[in-house]
């Protein structure tokens, strides 16, 4: 399946001053088959290393400290001889292997010219102080579940997905009949690469959601793996909490819906250890929507999105019907899986997100970003009924700004706010796909 990170990975290996690479994500978001393919196609041989299952190696890793002594073993474990720009040497599950870690600064100042990518959510290293980051040493590439773009290509809809990167509006207006019914398929099957496989290939939402329940059931097994242990309960109390915490028309995170009487300082680290496994995104709130966003930033007061709309859908128990057709039943989510969806496409697209509400939360804008030299309030609509009283209230109150509508209806452009598709809506705020290496 085609994945836009390729690209990306593509300019790292191109790059003068390359690094060794590490391509970080979620469990299942697809790493290692993409370094998989882009070894195959970008090099004449790889050596490709799993440190979860191969103990030599990780001995390798534990005895041995000199990079030109570490090639040879690898070499000799793999049958490969790993050149300089002949062979990528990949090592996967690196944060099962903290010494590999730290071997990456070696590679990085001893053989430069060594083309290394590892993949790995680093779960733990960070929490736990085993080793030091090999901070300057590396380049960094962040990969998230498919996007709505990556899904219509998985789906044999390139032309479609083309025309949405075209910026032709009213053609992709002509067409959203059909881009609303993916959309709402995209809704439950998400971006997991293993469920959009097997809905493309079968179609069978049973086996889609079987697939993400055995991702989620994964996803509870590393918390108990990786995280200290007395932090393991209040991470799952946090994580089952997040699908109510997004249902609420206020979706900003209540302490007090995880336990009665809970407090910030019980919860803390378990919030940041479920950010750094990637599989939650911090939004905090700002006081003032001036420039630059982050001098008001206000981290106390936040939101927590999760990393994919298919498995928000299967940890709610969403009916699939209800999803794909739209009824009653779903009222009471599609504001949550709207603004789920809306928020990690623009995490995707590399942007730094917001949001904005007044001490009282008497007014409150969804989303909030710099982009290039303006800001941008955002109100999400999950429907074509689209009364945007609190923009229009926060333009009204900052007359410098334009306001951005994101919902079902198509484009118009209203001066003080510019109404964008749902399926279409990344254009008006440009951006590269991920971060940088």
């Amino acid at each position: 399946m085609e994945r836009r990170i390729y690209q990306k990975l593509v300019e790292w290996k191109n790059k003068k001053d390359r690094k060794p690479l590490i391509l970080n994500g979620a469990r299942q978001v697809g790493k290692t088959y993409i370094l998989q393919e882009f070894a195959r196609k970008e090099y004449a041989a790889m050596a490709y290393f799993s440190l979860d299952r191969e103990d030599s190696v990780r001995n390798i890793f534990n005895d041995i400290h000199r990079p030109e002594e570490l090639l040879l073993a690898l070499s000799a474990v793999r049958g490969v001889d790993i050149k300089p720009g002949h062979t990528i040497l990949v090592l996967d599950e690196i944060q099962e292997c903290p010494p590999a870690l730290t071997a990456l600064k070696f590679f990085c100042e001893d053989i430069p010219h060594l083309h290394i990518a590892v993949a790995g959510s680093l779960l733990g290293l960070s929490l736990h102080g085993e080793v030091s980051f090999p901070v300057g040493k590396v380049d960094m590439l962040n990969i998230y579940p498919m996007s709505f773009e990556e899904f219509l290509l998985a789906m044999d809809r390139e032309s479609m997905a083309r025309l949405l990167e075209s910026r032709n509006c009213s053609v992709a207006d002509s067409m959203a009949e059909e881009y609303i019914s993916l959309l709402r398929q995209y809704y439950f099957v998400g971006g997991m690469p293993e469920a959009v496989k097997a809905y493309a290939e079968t179609h069978e939402l049973r086996l889609v959601r079987s697939i993400q329940q055995t991702i989620l059931q994964n996803y509870r097994r590393d918390f108990s793996k990786h995280a200290p242990l007395r932090e393991v309960p209040r991470i799952n109390m946090v994580w089952d909490s997040i699908p109510s915490q997004l249902a609420k028309e206020n979706k900003k995170f209540v302490y007090g819906a995880i336990r009665k009487g809970a407090r910030a300082s019980d919860y803390e680290m378990a919030i940041e250890w479920l950010v750094d496994a990637g599989l939650v995104y911090k939004v905090s709130r700002v006081s003032k929507a001036e420039m630059p966003l982050k001098f008001y930033e206000e981290r106390e007061v936040f939101k927590l999105f999760m990393l994919d709309v298919g498995l928000f859908g299967a940890m709610a128990d969403a009916p699939a019907s209800a999803i794909l057709v739209g009824t009653d039943i779903f009222k009471e989510y599609k504001g949550a899986f709207t603004e789920l969806y809306v928020h990690n496409a623009l995490l995707q697209a590399g942007r730094k997100i917001y949001y904005y509400s007044t001490p009282k939360s008497t007014l409150e804008i969804d989303f909030i970003l710099q982009n290039g030299g303006d800001i941008c309030p955002i109100e999400v609509k999950a429907e074509e009924n689209v009364k945007s009283k609190s923009l229009r209230t926060f333009v009204m109150a900052h007359p410098s700004l334009k306001g951005y509508r994101i919902s079902m209806k198509g484009h118009a452009d209203q001066g003080w706010m510019q109404n964008l598709p749902l399926y279409n809506f990344l254009t008006a705020f440009t951006s590269d796909y991920s971060d940088s290496p």
